[in-house]
Parts: structure tokens; C-alpha cells; sequence
């Protein structure tokens, strides 16, 4: 039977769009479900301040009455133009193992792109690098986290069958909470604080809202993210949804930030409890118990698994230690509230100024993720 490609028109498609992925997954015990009124609101140009700067169209694949993939198009015009390309992305990308559905998807991303003027294919890539990108292609039978992809062994056996090469890679470490930090470690973060005059800083709910630390660690995280693969710097728009999304939901206890003596930000790294087990059990939805999960995991009963969400550096600080001063403060807290393992978000292979922070820690690579891109033949 002929694999038919429907745009998503209406918000019942888009319900089918979200839910699909939920679908393929529902039975696999690594695949960690995004929350469903989150993608309404990350595919909405209403409520995402991506759509500030991206263009974006959502596709399903059918077999029939059945579906059988999905797919979105979305071209950033923000990055396009940073880094001199004309892309497009494809993201969100799900199919069953049938080589019909993933080539029917990805050629109508291409001649989407095509119509409008791109003469690239990359991807999985979200609207920025705030949403989750790369193609698992290593550590299939890992838990996957909040921020992160999780798609079957067959994807990447499909992407090189259509002809796609690798673009970029992705590793993700597994770290081992150690018992003490080592005597060496402390001493070198105690010679960075005196070097460079810096202080940590614990924010608060009360130094945030006054000392508009929300602003300025989005403010520092652009400025640190720019050099990196396919970054776009965040719009006002995107830094004032963030902090509201992502604030209130931190334990500030594992928030640290470091400061010069001029009381500029340095530095900044935020962790929480893995939340992969609960979004596990809530299945996508808040309501009727899902939050019961999510606040239990977040105050109650945390996994013995923390997510390092982000870690930034201040261009001009980079390579002179100051990451360690974050983790000289966060590792005992880590001890005290009872983890034992840390999950690095993903980090560009070649990023070895990221990588070298971790040598004071028992960690192991476990994941791999690949964006691949192929050029867009010109239409005759």
C-alpha cells in the first residue's frame, strides 16, 4: 500500500502528530515521553518564541488509515544566517521500521525545503539548541533523560540508506557522584577562586527576582553557546519564556553560579534529579496523577540520577579551571541529598574544553547522537 504524506492542519492532526510518538514507545523501557501540553506549546507559534525567527510545517505519514511516521520541517532563519547556510531541519522524526515511510518523510522535507530556497537537509535538530537534538546511533539500551532523544537501533540504518552522511556527533557521559573530592581538586578551585577573584553564589528565590539572575544565565549561556554547532543566540522573547518555564522548577540548591569581583556572571551550572522515571509513569500527561510522578521525583523520592541541564562558561574564563569551582561547590551538596550518578547533557565530540571538566570524576562515555545532512538536489 502506496505511504501518503498529510500535512498537520488542524489541532486534532496535531494531537495524532504528538501522540504517535507515545505510540511507537509505549512498551520500550528507555524512551523517556516528552509532556504533551508541552509539545502543543513548543509546536505553537502562539506560545513558542522560536517562531520569532523559524518558519515550521508538521507532516504525518499514512499506510492506509494507519499512521506510520511523522516529521517536522522547520527552517531557522536565525542560524541560517549566523553561520551563512541555507538549511533546513528536519525534527521530531519517528517511524516504523518500513525504508517506504522514512524516505516518503524525509523527501517531503527536502522538497519542502526546496520550494523554499534551502540546499541543505539536516537534522534531527529542533527550532534552537534549547530543544532536544542527534540521532541516538550508541547506547540503545540506556535510559534516556527529559532533554534528550531516544529512537530504535533501525533510524540510523535508515538515514544511511537514503544517502545521508554524518554532520555532527553528540557523546554523553555517565559520571559517579565520588564519595569526597579529591584533596588536588580542592586545592586547584580554591587557587582559581583567589587567581581570579571570583566568588559562588547560591541564587535564591529573593536574589533572582533582585538580582535578575534569570536573565543574566540566559544572557551568559548565549554568549558561552555561541561557537557551538548550529547555535543561535536566544531572543528576548525566548529568554523570558525560558525563565518562566525552567525557574520555578529548579532546586536552587543545585543551581551555582560564579561571579568576578565586579559582580559580573562567569559562570553558571544548573542539575536536578532525573526526571526519566517519572515521565516514564506519567505518560505524557499532567493530569490525572501524572504531576503526583513528577512532584514526587522533584521533592519526595528523588532517583539516585541527577541531570547536569547546563553548564557555561564566560568566553574569557574558558580554560582556566573556573568550571571546577561549580562542581567544588555542587558535589557535596549532590552527597547530601543522596545521588550517586550524574547524566552529562550532550556535548559536541570535539568539544574537549566541555569533555576535560569531567577528569575529576569516574565517567564513561554511553551515548552517542548524530545530526546527518545531505544536499538538496536542485529541482530540473
Amino acid at each position: 500500500m502506496a505511504i501518503i504524506i498529510k500535512k498537520v492542519s488542524s489541532q486534532k492532526e496535531l494531537k495524532t502528530f504528538i501522540r504517535f510518538n507515545y505510540e511507537l514507545y509505549k512498551n520500550n523501557p528507555y524512551s523517556v515521553p516528552d509532556l504533551y501540553d508541552d509539545m502543543v506549546n513548543t509546536f505553537s507559534p502562539q506560545k513558542n518564541a522560536a517562531f520569532e525567527f523559524c518558519e515550521a510545517d508538521y507532516f504525518l505519514a499514512y499506510e492506509g488509515d494507519k499512521v506510520v511516521g511523522r516529521v517536522a520541517a522547520i527552517i531557522n532563519k536565525r542560524a541560517n544566517s549566523t553561520w551563512n547556510k541555507k538549511e533546513v531541519r528536519f525534527g521530531w522524526i519517528d517511524f516504523v521500521d518500513n525504508p517506504e515511510v522514512s524516505a516518503a518523510l524525509l523527501r517531503q522535507v527536502e522538497d519542502w525545503g526546496r520550494q523554499r530556497g534551502m540546499e541543505t537537509v539536516v537534522g534531527p535538530l529542533g527550532f534552537t539548541d534549547m530543544d532536544a537534538e542527534g540521532m541516538l546511533v550508541e547506547g540503545f539500551d540506556q535510559l534516556s533523560t527529559m532533554a534528550t532523544i531516544y529512537n530504535y537501533p533501525y533510524y540510523p540504518q535508515h538515514m544511511e540508506r537514503l544517502g545521508f552522511e554524518k554532520e555532527a556527533d553528540w557523546v554523553e557521559f555517565k559520571l559517579t557522584v565520588p564519595d569526597a573530592l579529591p584533596e588536588k581538586f580542592k586545592r586547584i578551585s580554591e587557587i582559581i577562586l583567589q587567581k581570579y577573584k571570583l566568588k559562588i553564589v547560591k541564587p535564591t528565590k529573593k536574589t533572582i527576582r533582585e538580582k535578575n539572575y534569570g536573565q543574566r544565565i540566559f544572557e551568559l549561556i548565549n554568549e558561552s553557546y555561541a561557537p557551538l554547532y548550529g547555535f543561535s543566540k536566544m531572543t528576548q522573547g525566548q529568554i523570558d519564556q525560558y525563565v518562566k518555564m525552567y525557574l520555578p522548577l529548579l532546586d536552587l540548591r543545585m543551581v551555582t553560579l560564579v561571579e568576578n569581583e565586579a559582580e559580573e556572571l562567569v559562570a553558571v551550572g544548573i542539575s536536578m534529579a532525573s526526571m526519566s522515571e517519572a515521565l516514564q509513569k506519567a505518560k505524557g500527561r499532567l493530569l490525572p496523577f501524572g504531576w503526583f510522578h513528577l512532584l514526587k521525583a522533584l521533592y519526595w523520592r528523588r532517583s539516585k540520577t541527577l541531570d547536569l541541564l547546563l553548564v557555561g562558561v564566560k568566553p574569557e574564563y574558558q580554560s582556566k579551571g573556573v568550571n571546577a569551582l561549580l562542581f567544588y561547590d555542587l558535589v557535596p551538596i549532590y552527597q547530601q541529598l543522596g545521588f550517586e550518578y550524574g547524566e552529562s547533557n550532550p556535548e559536541l565530540e570535539e568539544n574537549k574544553k566541555v569533555q576535560s571538566q569531567w577528569s575529576a570524576f569516574e565517567s564513561v562515555i554511553h551515548k552517542r547522537r548524530r545530526a546527518f545532512k545531505k544536499d538538496i538536489v536542485p529541482a530540473e
